[in-house]
């Protein structure tokens, strides 16, 4: 008897999201949370003083946590100070798209200002400016009793796409901040907040200035790892003289780039391809997740130096530029 063929699986099924077993969150009828409770007392404190109207109190649906839902004047909200910095044409487009709507429908995120008595806003800062380029006196606002929300950035905010400078600047000025605090722990401590290590060294170079980052990223991500012994203020200070060194290796790159123009060569890819050919892990596979790096950065930096000084003009050809440019075309923007 012939044996049965397995079913192949429809493509709507293959798609379909694994669903996690069991129920979480509270049930409908166990979300609202009354305006005294302590666990929003102080939220709900803050919004009056600052001259807000509070509009409603509840158990979050995913983890139950208390959540505020207030009307807060457009004076009393800023955005966090280690954000990427406002783009004005995004906030005026904006602005276009929510008058042609005619309601402003999306609340903004928003936890206490340790600065004053307002609040912070870590998700919405162009929605903000659009609220005040539309002239409005108040905007409603979602807010966490829980400061710690706002060094969640990266995560929360999606209203417009993050680049690489962008999510750097925001991570370095973030570890900047957590630094300052009086038990900043270590980077490893703060890993969800700061997502990789390659966006602190990186942002140190992009607040100094234009960096083509996007080329040393592949570098950076296999042999950087979130220090775990030193603390914050410690391990930024090394950053500091990492980052001093690969700004000299990037001199270094650019003059590689002149030598190559003076042949001949015109490509928007001469910087990768000249990184890419000094990178001295470019070749080695890392695991996911490997705690352990294939070489530390030092030793990184010391023989990408060593091949800079040792690079041979004449061997580049043509045709590996364009493979630099099919591989790169998928990369991340600076």
């Amino acid at each position: 008897m012939a044996s049965k063929r397995p079913k192949k699986r429809s493509t709507a099924s293959r798609k379909r999201l694994p669903r996690r077993k069991g129920e979480r969150g509270p049930a409908p009828g166990e979300s609202a949370i009354g305006l005294d409770d302590p666990r929003v007392a102080e939220v709900v404190d803050r919004v009056r003083r600052s001259g807000g109207a509070v509009l409603a109190a509840y158990a979050d649906p995913l983890s139950g946590k208390p959540l505020v839902s207030a009307m807060l004047p457009l004076s009393a909200i800023t955005p966090t100070p280690f954000q990427r910095e406002l783009s004005p044409t995004h906030a005026k487009r904006l602005a276009a798209k929510i008058e042609e709507c005619g309601v402003f429908l999306d609340p903004l995120i928003a936890v206490a200002s340790p600065e004053d008595g307002g609040f912070w806003t870590p998700n919405g800062r162009h929605r903000l400016a659009a609220a005040q380029a539309l002239g409005q006196r108040s905007i409603v606002a979602l807010i966490s009793p829980e400061p710690a929300l706002a060094f969640r950035i990266l995560a929360l905010n999606t209203e417009k796409a993050h680049n690489l400078r962008d999510r750097s600047l925001e991570v370095i000025r973030m570890a900047r901040a957590l630094a300052a605090e009086k038990t900043p722990g270590t980077e490893a401590d703060r890993a969800a907040e700061l997502e990789s290590p390659a966006f602190l060294t990186l942002g140190i170079l992009y607040e100094k200035g234009r960096f083509s980052g996007g080329a040393y990223l592949p570098l950076l991500r296999k042999v950087e790892r979130f220090e775990d012994q030193a603390n914050l203020r410690v391990s930024l200070r090394a950053r500091e003289g990492w980052a001093s060194r690969l700004a000299a290796i990037d001199e270094q790159v650019s003059g590689v780039i002149e030598r190559l123009r003076q042949r001949g060569f015109r490509s928007p890819y001469l910087r990768p391809f000249v990184v890419a050919r000094v990178n001295p892990v470019r070749w080695l596979k890392v695991k996911p997740g490997a705690k352990k790096p294939p070489m530390p950065l030092p030793e990184a930096l010391t023989r990408m130096t060593r091949s800079l000084r040792d690079f041979k003009i004449e061997s580049v050809k043509p045709q590996d530029l364009a493979l630099v440019a099919a591989v790169s075309s998928g990369d991340e923007s600076d």
